[in-house]
């Protein structure tokens, strides 16, 4: 063996043995909900990060994040950063002491209603910041259709969290029909399941699908909120999925990429939910919020790069129009040259024309009294009878009541208790 090969494996083995360490550090962990071209153009813009330190990023995206997250929590592995859409998750990590608090030049991206601060220890603290937003209180249609009569498609099924689809339905309705402080009390575990409000949210969105053939019934059970898939195998959104027949559609911004390109058009939802004229304007947003779950200080600077005016346009710059992220903030970051009518649309409704924003009720919620909530509402649209209603809505209350029982009593804990902001005008 040359001497140099020699010198190159006592160079090796060095590295390996005990007590001996490498100056290049450990990739930072990031685990999110993104897959495909939205998880792409995420992992692009981390491997463009340039934070001079040296330190490289490894991107896990996966449509099970929850259990992911649960299982390498309870390993004692957790990621140094973690992208979730709920609140309530967020916060049962904060009350088990698993995430850090934010460093103050990120905590001033908290925007609400996505990040409201938590009371832990007696103080006010912020965990997480949002990177990435959706509008939810939408509806699609075809151009050209007539609106005074919508059939309405609905896919039900989305793996572990099917139900969901008819949870926002529910909540946009709720927040139409009794107003923006109503429902953050529901949201946030302060009013009864039975409240007439809540159980009206239920009929109304029963009677606005209308009388349903049990074929009907199934195959909205059965198939993904993204629709049937074309020849290729990708979805082609529920307007053009053969057996449907509907004309309209209520879904949340992000539904724009199974539709783009096509003669689609979007518009508020209010006007189709026999709400008040007073809440027109008042829309359910959904978010991925960061949050860090190591005392790496390098993932607290990964997440303030992250949030910031160039992290975001980085980002943006590698995402396709389709999955062109939102963000909670647009001051300074107008919308691109290339974004079509739809993404205008949403952008100035999100950011300039809707008077209060309302973080999706659902999401907001303990995990147990969400995860309940999605299968009730499966129950209920495949038997939408007063008794049947009835019947759910005291599960719910049940639920909610033990898991307040389960988290309450700490005074040095709270969790938020507003989970919408107003924007005047």
């Amino acid at each position: 063996m040359s001497r140099v090969l020699r010198a190159i494996l006592v160079v090796c083995l060095l590295a390996l043995a005990p007590g001996c360490t490498s100056d290049t550090p450990d990739p930072l962990v990031v685990l999110g909900p993104w897959t495909g071209k939205e998880g792409e153009a995420f992992e692009d813009a981390l491997k463009k990060l340039d934070d001079g330190t040296g330190r490289t990023y490894t991107y896990e995206g996966t449509r099970s994040l929850r259990e992911t997250l649960v299982s390498q929590l309870e390993a004692d592995a957790p990621p140094d950063v973690a992208i979730l859409n709920s609140i309530g998750e967020l916060t049962e990590y904060a009350r088990r002491g698993k995430l850090r608090p934010l460093a103050p030049e990120t905590a001033e991206r908290a925007y609400e209603p996505w990040a409201p601060t938590l009371l832990v220890d007696s103080r006010r603290r912020t965990y997480w910041v949002p990177l990435k937003v959706d509008l939810k209180s939408l509806v699609w249609s075809k151009e050209g259709t007539p609106s005074d009569d919508p059939e309405w498609c609905l896919g039900l099924a989305s793996q572990a969290t099917s139900g969901w689809p008819g949870t926002d339905w529910i909540e946009d309705i709720l927040l139409h029909q009794a107003g923006p402080d109503r429902y953050t009390e529901w949201a946030t575990g302060r009013l009864d399941w039975r409240d007439p409000a809540v159980e009206r949210a239920w009929t109304t969105w029963a009677r606005l699908l209308g009388d349903r053939s049990p074929a009907s019934v199934e195959r909205s059970l059965t198939t993904s909120y993204e629709g049937l898939p074309d020849s290729d195998g990708q979805p082609r959104g529920l307007l053009a999925s053969p057996g449907f027949g509907c004309t309209h559609e209520h879904q949340s911004a992000f539904i724009r990429y199974v539709y783009a390109g096509d003669d689609v058009r979007v518009e508020p939802s209010a006007r189709f939910l026999d709400g008040l004229p007073e809440y027109r304007d008042a829309y359910e947003v959904a978010g991925d919020m960061a949050a860090v779950f190591s005392d790496d200080p390098a993932a607290q600077e990964l997440v303030e790069r992250l949030s910031s005016p160039a992290g975001r346009e980085r980002w943006r710059a590698e995402a396709d129009p389709p999955v062109r992220p939102l963000f909670p903030d647009m001051a300074g970051l107008p919308p691109t040259a290339s974004a079509d009518p739809i993404e205008q649309e949403i952008d100035s409704l999100l950011t300039s024309r809707a008077r209060t924003l309302c973080f999706d009720a659902s999401d907001a919620m303990p995990p147990e009294l969400r995860d309940v909530f999605y299968r009730a509402v499966l129950e209920f649209f495949g038997d939408p009878t007063a008794e049947h209603l009835d019947s759910l809505l005291r599960q719910l209350e049940t639920v909610r009541v033990q898991v307040g029982e389960n988290t309450g009593g700490d005074p040095s804990f709270l969790p938020p208790e507003d989970i919408c902001e107003s924007r005047g005008g």
